[in-house]
């Protein structure tokens, strides 16, 4: 139980951390983001203290990656540019790795939902037209921490 609740509160720091790098400057880290993939792939993999089954975490991570990427892909032949940067694919591999392609379809409907409001939001606050980019890991990163916070079971283990 100690170490599951230490090993949960690090990956939301370092959520917390890319969260407000994302906001200050549009970036994800490669340097914090590729760590966090592989950190999670071997939690769940090869420690008894896994988040998720060992296929569900790599199959996790690869879905993830890919989704995002192909979103990007579509996007980029619809608009000439592209509408994602890949630090939000590599940071939803990271959730992936970390929590299983279950936890996937949640986080993403609750990132894109929070990602609607508060991109509308930032384009407001910033006087800006709905063609200019605002950070999505932080949305991401909000999904991710709830998705972490209320998985079942952390919540069961408590109980």
């Amino acid at each position: 139980m100690l170490i599951d609740t230490i090993l949960r509160s690090g990956l939301i720091l370092i959520l917390l951390y890319l969260a407000w790098f994302d906001l200050c400057t549009f970036l994800l880290p490669n340097k914090v983001t590729y760590p966090l993939i592989f950190l999670g792939l071997f939690i769940n993999t090869l420690t008894p203290y896994a988040f998720c089954e060992t296929t569900e975490a790599w199959i996790g991570g690869l879905v993830a990656y890919s989704s995002l990427y192909l979103i990007n892909q579509i996007y980029r032949q619809l608009r000439d540019h592209d509408g994602l940067g890949m630090g939000d694919a590599k940071l939803f591999a990271a959730l992936g790795s970390w929590l299983g392609i279950a936890a996937l379809p949640f986080i993403l409907l609750i990132a894109s939902l929070l990602g609607i409001i508060g991109g509308l939001l930032w384009l407001r606050q910033h006087k800006l037209s709905s063609g200019h980019a605002f950070p999505f890991g932080p949305f991401l990163v909000i999904a991710g921490i709830i998705e972490v916070l209320w998985s079942s079971q952390f919540l069961n283990s408590l109980i």
